[in-house]
């Protein structure tokens, strides 16, 4: 089947939805205008370091550096013969390269930080209107007379979970688990 026919037109999005983009992509655009000169420079030299092109300069410079000084082009003579001076380069360049990623990666981290957090809060508020929601049902289910089997599961369904309560019991198994025997 063809994907193009099946995949429904962008107006055809439900209106929360196209709310939702816009609202991340206001987000986006206001996190990208308030974002430090040094920051976007970083990101900046990241990106140009991850890219073909990159790959491609180094092959150019890096290629002709070793060219030349192999001796083996006709009247050219060897500036670094012991490839002293490319190894250095090549380690400062090393070490700005890292630096630069290193400041992305936290960068990108903090941001990943942010919607974990954000994933967080929405699983909580959905888990607490399931569990009202569940209540609700289960009443209008009393009251119509319709009987449910599984009465303690709507029970256990029923209760708020404490999230604090399931992070202290994940960070105690976790502990068990580590602990030396």
């Amino acid at each position: 089947m063809d994907h193009a026919a099946q995949t429904p037109p962008a107006d055809a999005l439900h209106e929360a939805l196209t709310r939702n983009i816009d609202a991340m992509e206001h987000r986006r655009r206001r996190r990208r205008a308030h974002t430090s000169r040094q920051t976007r420079v970083a990101d900046s030299i990241t990106e140009f370091a991850g890219s073909m092109r990159f790959v491609a300069l180094h092959l150019v410079i890096y290629g002709g550096w070793i060219l030349l000084n192999l001796g083996i082009m006709p009247g050219v003579h060897r500036f670094d013969p012991s490839f002293g001076t490319l190894s250095m380069v090549a380690s400062v360049e090393a070490i700005f390269l890292s630096t630069f990623v290193l400041i992305s990666q936290n960068r990108m981290a903090e941001l990943s930080d942010q919607r974990a957090d954000l994933d967080l809060h929405i699983s909580l508020l959905a888990e607490h209107e399931l569990t009202r929601l569940t209540g609700l049902v289960a009443s209008i289910g009393d009251h119509l007379g319709v009987a449910h089997a599984a009465a303690q599961d709507i029970e256990d369904i029923q209760r708020d979970i404490a999230p604090e309560a399931v992070l202290d019991a994940l960070e105690a198994r976790r502990q068990e688990i580590d602990a030396p025997r």
